[in-house]
């Protein structure tokens, strides 16, 4: 799908050694600012035991899991909207992801300097979301004088839409509260898209622990907590460290790794669901001899649209989808038990993809 989340923070917060987790890579992580000045872009597997189970069943030669895109961005300090550090490269690179993973700093430590001196997780997180209120800001004020006579001459004309969505816009931002609290609808949000507000984008806060606080947590992933609430945002709990020596082990080492730490799934997999979920990311499998796999779609989207993830043939000459759910597949034990009790359906172009669909798609080009 082409969709990424950008991790972000400020300087020292854990974003990269967080990455290097993610993906397996070893890009500098050093203990001072700017240390990533260019964004890495790094994919990591989605897990989903359904396709493990699917896997048991079919046998295939081979399996591919569905992946998901994580950048990361350039450590953010105080003043970045007006070009502070590397702001203005920051702004541009958060501009290009979906959603935002924002890493706040919430262990104390005397060998990591924090850039502000002290362990604050809402000033870290207020500091960062201050900029983007700014930037979006400097936007809005930009382009209001331009439409402002245009929407009051000509009534009916896009100019009148666009000036009252901006208006309701500017409202929260001037209360320094992020775009996506404007309680746009739908229709809204797709009319100011092209604008790339940087506070339109969803939130996700990743808190960061020690590695001693994995199972319980501490004070100040409260605070985030209680902060991220407000604004119906979600927070993530891991340790950084923690995910960088899981990402070494294999399988079975870092399942009893985890048992010993009192968790049941590690932060990482628990980040990459909730930013699967944040972007309003779904499933659907293709199962057969040959290959088992998962495919990323858009919750809402069509069988058409989702053949055409797969190959745009697949979309341009669709016919039908012959579906069954991922339910049915594990209860009768194989596709044909499926058929036989009734329960494969033949799918047209109105219907709506389900996560777990598993799927065959029929088309003639």
């Amino acid at each position: 799908m082409g969709l990424t989340a950008g991790i972000v923070g400020l300087p020292n917060v854990g974003k990269s050694t967080l990455f290097n987790a993610i993906t397996k890579s070893k890009i500098l992580a050093a203990n001072y600012p700017f240390a990533t000045i260019e964004p890495n872009v790094g994919i990591v597997e989605v897990k989903d035991e359904r396709l493990d189970n699917i896997v048991k069943i079919v046998n295939p030669r081979s399996v591919v899991p569905t992946a998901f895109s994580f950048t990361d961005i350039a450590g953010l300090v105080k003043g970045a909207s007006k070009g502070e550090g590397l702001g203005n490269q920051f702004l541009s690179h958060i501009r290009d992801v979906d959603a935002i993973c924002q890493v706040v700093r919430c262990f104390d430590s005397g060998d990591i300097v924090h850039v502000e001196g002290s362990v604050d997780p809402i000033r870290d997180i207020e500091t960062i979301n201050l900029e983007l209120i700014f930037a979006d800001s400097e936007v809005v004020e930009k382009r209001i004088p331009k439409i402002e006579k245009k929407a009051h001459c000509e009534p009916g004309s896009d100019a009148v839409k666009e000036y009252a969505i901006l208006q309701k816009i500017k409202a929260v931002l001037d209360e320094g509260k992020p775009a996506r609290m404007a309680n746009l609808d739908e229709e809204e949000k797709a009319f100011i898209k092209n604008y790339a507000f940087l506070t339109m984008k969803p939130m996700l806060y990743v808190a960061n622990v020690g590695e001693d606080e994995i199972a319980e947590g501490n004070k100040y992933v409260e605070l985030v907590k209680e902060f991220a609430e407000k604004e119906n945002s979600k927070v993530v709990m891991i340790s950084a460290k923690i995910e960088e020596e899981l990402s070494d082990l294999d399988d079975e080492d870092r399942a009893m790794f985890l048992e010993d730490l009192g968790v049941s799934s590690s932060g990482l997999d628990k980040l990459v669901k909730e930013a699967y979920d944040l972007l309003g990311l779904a499933t659907f499998f293709t199962a057969g001899e040959k290959e088992c796999r998962a495919w990323t779609f858009k919750k809402g989207m069509k069988a058409p649209g989702c053949a055409g993830i797969i190959h745009t043939d697949f979309e341009r000459g669709f016919i039908k989808a012959e579906t069954m759910s991922y339910d049915d597949f594990m209860k009768y034990g194989s596709q044909q038990a499926v058929k036989d009790a009734g329960r494969v359906r033949q799918e047209g172009k109105d219907y709506v993809v389900q996560d777990g669909d598993i799927m065959l798609f029929k088309f003639n080009v």
